[in-house]
């Protein structure tokens, strides 16, 4: 028995249940490189039942029409899992290898107090509107348009961050009206199970309104995706596999929501008050959760004339992060999440040698952390910006330092790239960075370190960083279909 806090069984139909022959495969905590647990392995037997009960959840009960029940689980599942927080907590860096100090903030709490949001959101939210009278081919009508659930909602999150993931996915989902087969990333099972035990043995929340699942496999997502009884796909994890559900997707026509990858430039304007320290802190923004994020800011713009001032101050600061046991709270970086992950990170930053940066810090395994995926933090110089790594997605601790001629030259390379996710810009003049920020091909942007993150503010990309938005009324929307409707005026 794991000495965490955990669940291994699916949750289907309003049960907990093993998956098909009893299948179960290992949780692997990332920061010792030992099994800690196991969690359910779900076979396609147990996608298609999940799938059967979201179904006739929508279709046969009044879930998507009773805002009031809605609202109550919500927050009883908030309530929940607030009592047991600290059990939470555990458990989470133990299979994420998360650094405590980050679940204080998006890792867990936020997302958790998220929860109340969308209770408090969907009780004021405007769910009809009335167009008035128009007099339309001779006849005086009355119109108004009506909002509800788009229906049965693949959730398919990944496994970064994945508490706040899979709150976010299913939780305005399921405040819209919607039910859910939420599947969670393979490395990080823990964190779906156990919002499906706290939903079976705490909430109000019907049978088959929302289910949980867990596989060894990424493979079978696929499952969920081609099932022409799912109206909409909800997605979040790479580039890759998000045009692979559009292309398996396109026969149905379904409904898909997609928050892909980033390659996010911070630029530093040639007015920055004080250049070192936001040099510094451009590098150190990377090895938070060791750079796995997908708005992570990797790509940090300095004037050409500054570039040597500013690798100096990258060589000197980087190493300085701390960084190791994610239980520590003086750590800010824990390890990578797997061996294949620092694989793809190693292979990355060789690539940046080959290609001629100049490899500032870092690069390697450190040497005093023989266990765990652990990689140091690393900074290059002169980066070319059409590089691959200044044009491919590390998700690593791994800094990219691209120099400028002008404004307009740090315009045009922070929008050269394939992703539109985020970006930031660095001035003393407010007016210019906003300007500057305006600009640039993205659908979240920091301005003079300004934060964005929360269940109010929309997050989403352009271009291959996705389609569509989470959280915010925009975010919202995305789960529900509108409806117009006419009749005789004065009826």
């Amino acid at each position: 028995m794991s000495e965490y806090w955990h669940e291994q069984r699916l949750l289907i139909d309003g049960e907990l249940v093993e998956a098909t022959g009893g299948r179960l495969y290992d949780n692997i905590n990332p920061a010792t490189e030992q099994v800690i647990g196991q969690a359910a392995d779900a076979q396609p037997e147990d996608i298609d039942r999940a799938v059967v009960a979201a179904r006739r959840a929508f279709d046969e009960t009044d879930w998507s029409r009773d805002h009031a029940l809605r609202a109550r689980c919500l927050r009883q599942l908030h309530e929940a899992i607030t009592e047991r927080i600290e059990d939470l907590r555990e458990a989470y860096i133990a299979e994420v290898g998360c650094p405590k100090i980050m679940t204080y903030g998006p890792g867990i709490d936020v997302p958790v107090k998220s929860l109340n949001y969308y209770a408090d959101f969907l009780e004021k939210y405007a769910w009809s509107e009335d167009l008035g009278e128009a007099e339309v081919f001779g006849n005086k009508s009355h119109r108004w348009i009506e909002r509800e659930a788009v229906g049965v909602v693949a959730a398919i999150t990944a496994w970064n961050f994945p508490i706040e993931l899979n709150i976010k996915k299913a939780g305005w989902a399921l405040a819209a009206g919607c039910t859910v087969v939420l599947k969670g990333a393979p490395a990080t099972p823990w964190c779906t199970l156990l919002l499906g035990q706290l939903i079976q043995e705490k909430t109000d929340i019907p049978p088959g309104v929302i289910n949980t699942i867990t596989s060894g496999s990424n493979g079978i997502g696929e499952q969920l995706t081609t099932d022409p009884r799912i109206d909409m796909v909800s997605f979040t994890g790479s580039t890759a596999t998000g045009k692979r559900i559009l292309e398996v997707t396109a026969p149905r026509v379904v409904r898909v929501a997609l928050e892909l990858g980033g390659k996010s430039a911070n630029i530093l304007l040639d007015d920055v008050p004080d250049f070192a320290a936001a040099v510094a802190g451009g590098g150190m923004g990377v090895c938070g959760h060791a750079g796995q994020g997908c708005a992570i800011l990797s790509r940090l713009l300095v004037p050409n004339d500054r570039m040597d001032e500013a690798a100096e101050i990258l060589g000197a600061t980087m190493p300085n992060v701390k960084y190791g046991d994610p239980t520590n709270p003086e750590n800010m970086m824990g390890p990578l999440c797997s061996a294949q992950q620092r694989e793809k990170v190693e292979a990355m930053i060789a690539q940046g040698i080959e290609e001629g940066s100049r490899l500032l810090c870092g690069g390697k395994r450190p040497e005093h952390l023989p266990q765990g995926y652990f990689i140091e933090p690393t900074a290059f110089s002169h980066v070319d910006p059409d590089s691959t790594i200044a044009q491919q997605e590390f998700f690593g601790p791994v800094q990219c330092l691209i120099g400028y001629e002008d404004e307009e030259d740090a315009i045009r390379i922070a929008n050269n790239s394939i992703y539109g996710l985020s970006g930031g810009v660095v001035s003393a003049d407010i007016e210019r960075a906003r300007n500057v920020a305006r600009r640039i091909r993205t659908g979240t942007m920091s301005v003079n370190g300004g934060i964005y993150y929360g269940p109010e503010v929309p997050f989403g990309g352009y271009r291959e960083s996705g389609l569509g938005r989470e959280n915010g009324t925009v975010g919202f929307e995305e789960f529900l279909e509108v409806k117009s409707f006419a009749e005789p005026a004065g009826s």
